[in-house]
């Protein structure tokens, strides 16, 4: 479940607490968040919807360890990212945390299956590790059969596929997505929703997306709106196994 709101109390996954985000330029401060206040909880699927400018990639960068808050803290799994140094950030975020972005930043040069496995030749996994992981990923999103492609052999939708392989393959327990659709047909866009929900309902993985799209919005458990860097309250939206009952 997703609150937002300022008396949050308990143990979710995701505590952000007093969140304020500003950025000077020249002697203007410009204030991309303000004051925010959200408990995001494991398995828990979320929307951020916005228009330009209202603070939503900043606060997936916040919630992920790719950034630090002005104020305010945020807590992930019982550990306080706001205290921690670059260096402890950057390995917190390899065991912890998966991206997948709009455009797929895969490497041309690398198959489907070395693209996967780039983040695991940061770790002491032995080869045949490796490849195991990297094979099951590969399964997840349907690709096996693709493994040995390049991306340029590969369809839009394929590519973004390798590219939430690549975000899995370590087991992290959030998944961060910024527009993951926005450079796909409606066809592949709903591929890729079902592959991000089947992430949620069957391996409990936390996904958090920015989207522009309602359609792909509708997908997530939960529709937060962000304006002018303030949080609206979440719209939940009820389970599949609650609808089919």
């Amino acid at each position: 479940m997703v609150r937002v709101g300022e008396h949050l109390t308990g143990t979710a996954l995701i505590q952000a607490r007093g969140l304020d985000k500003s950025y000077h330029r020249g002697s203007e401060e410009i204030h991309v968040l303000r004051g925010l206040n959200l408990d995001i909880e494991a398995g828990d699927f979320v929307a951020f919807m916005g228009p330009s400018g209202s603070g939503k990639t900043t606060l997936l960068n916040l919630l992920g360890g790719l950034d630090k808050p002005s104020a305010g803290t945020v807590t992930v799994g019982g550990k306080a990212l706001t205290s921690m140094s670059r260096r402890e950030l950057a390995a917190w975020r390899a065991r912890h945390v998966g991206f997948v972005f709009q455009l797929y930043n895969l490497l041309p040069v690398l198959t489907a299956f070395q693209n996967v496995e780039l983040p695991l030749l940061l770790t002491s996994l032995s080869r045949a590790s490796r490849r195991q992981r990297v094979e099951t990923a590969l399964r997840i999103v349907g690709l096996q059969d693709r493994m040995h492609h390049y991306p340029r052999q590969l369809s839009g939708g394929q590519e973004q596929r390798v590219a939430i392989a690549r975000a899995i393959v370590t087991g992290p327990a959030v998944l961060l997505c910024d527009e993951p659709t926005g450079d796909l047909d409606r066809s592949s866009a709903d591929s890729v929703l079902d592959l991000l929900s089947l992430l949620v309902t069957e391996h409990r993985t936390t996904v958090l997306m920015v989207t522009h799209d309602p359609r792909a919005a509708e997908r997530a458990g939960a529709l937060l709106h962000l304006e002018k860097g303030v949080l609206a309250e979440a719209v939940e939206r009820p389970s599949e196994q609650e609808t089919s009952a």
